[in-house]
């Protein structure tokens, strides 16, 4: 227990240790952070009729990230696959990053659900044997369960890696083996439950297809491993951590593989659409093409296909590939196209149009757009924070053993000058 207790509190310390530009960057995100809740408190008072949703478009913004945000927390186990399936110990060693970007996205899709709740404090309905959970007939039980299970296992195997290293033993993976083989599944389930969480309205025609569930495992490979990317980049310019060429070698091939199939995967759905037009291709019409006048989506879902396609072209290049500069602005374009792909470029047309033909335009409030990047600031908070003391004790900077010795020393000199 005691070692427990100085684990938490060597971890308290780390997080209070930093340059300027550390607390320059925490500043930042706490004041967003504040903006968000703010702006939330404006919803709470007077409810959703603050935000751009509607009786008609029921979900917005806030259920735009939450979609892709479950992407970003399922693509983990891109690291972990090749990780501890295949043995590349390369890749072992940024595992924990990649389970911190899971543990913050997995957040941010809770923080999403809940401000998209009309009535926030029945939130206890969709805990287990103390709400009206309506287990296992609602879909969006399943998906409380397995987002609660899938943060259970990215907080609980990272804690058992980084408490023995903190120890300075080597964790024993027959211990933790069997948790990252669920995990593996696990990570695969919870963007499935997501899919199926649309494709189950079936009166929702642009949602019922089942090639949804693909192409959200697709778009998931392709912009999760693109913001790891990113992360690790950072991570090695301002850190003591050092990641190797090889990983990010290794995780451009993914997103260029998974890009491949994800804009295969919807030139599928577009081709099904229009090449023998019904009543129900006035959904993609109206996300495409327009409708009656209202092309609000129209310029957003052309440039995210833009976007896609110019990534998808620097990352098929071997030589631009290579070339850093290029490898992150097309891992940019990438996240940026599938967020708009895949958040209001699927939401807004399942609603529109209604099923009395009327067309609403949907456009985020002041409100919507602050309190979502607020949202975004307390995730990248969170991962800020995981990776600090992660990283310290990966590199072995903070250690029980270390701490032993700094008592001594300290009390050996109160000693001397005493």
């Amino acid at each position: 227990m005691g070692a427990i207790f100085r684990f938490f509190w060597d971890a308290l310390r780390t997080i209070f240790r930093g340059g300027p530009l550390y607390w320059l960057w925490l500043l930042v995100l706490i004041a967003l952070v504040a903006i968000g809740a703010l702006h939330y408190r404006e919803q709470w008072e007077h409810g959703l009729i603050v935000t751009g949703m509607s009786d008609q478009v029921s979900w917005g913004a806030y259920i735009a990230n939450f979609t892709f945000l479950v992407g970003v927390a399922a693509a983990a186990v891109m690291l972990v696959i090749p990780a501890y399936i295949f043995d590349r110990n390369d890749v072992r060693e940024v595992v924990l990053i990649g389970e911190g970007v899971a543990v913050a996205a997995v957040v941010m899709c809770m923080l999403f659900v809940t401000v998209d709740l009309g009535h926030p404090e029945r939130f206890w309905h969709l805990l287990p044997y103390i709400g009206v959970f309506n287990f296992p007939q609602s879909m969006l039980a399943w998906d409380v369960v397995v987002l609660t299970g899938y943060l259970f296992l990215n907080l609980s195997i990272p804690f058992y890696i980084l408490f023995t290293r903190y120890r300075g033993r080597e964790p024993d993976l027959r211990i933790y083996y069997p948790g990252v083989l669920i995990s593996i599944a696990w990570a695969i389930s919870i963007h499935t439950v997501t899919a199926f969480l649309f494709s189950s309205n079936v009166s929702r025609p642009f949602w019922d297809t089942a090639v949804l569930a693909p192409r959200f495992l697709a778009s998931a490979f392709t912009s999760g491993p693109a913001l790891i990317v990113l992360a690790l980049q950072v991570i090695d310019r301002f850190t003591a951590f050092k990641v190797r060429d090889e990983v990010i070698a290794f995780l451009a091939i993914v997103v260029t593989v998974a890009l491949q199939v994800n804009l295969f995967l919807l030139g599928v759905e577009f081709f099904t659409e229009f090449y023998f037009a019904s009543e129900h291709t006035a959904y993609a019409r109206f996300l495409f093409f327009g409708l009656a006048g209202h092309r609000a989506l129209v310029p957003w879902i052309w440039t995210a296909i833009a976007f896609n396609l110019i990534a998808v072209s620097i990352l098929s290049v071997h030589p631009l590939r290579r070339r850093r500069t290029l490898l992150n602005a097309a891992c940019a374009l990438t996240v940026v196209g599938v967020w708009v792909e895949k958040g209001v470029g699927l939401i807004i047309p399942g609603f529109t149009p209604t099923p009395l033909g009327e067309v609403f335009d949907y456009v985020p409030t002041r409100v919507e757009i602050l309190v979502s990047i607020g949202i975004w600031a307390f995730g990248f908070l969170v991962f800020t924070l995981l990776a600090k003391v992660a990283i310290p004790i990966e590199t072995g900077a903070v250690t029980h053993a270390l701490d032993d010795a700094e008592r001594r020393k300290a009390a050996q000199a109160g000693r001397v000058t005493a």
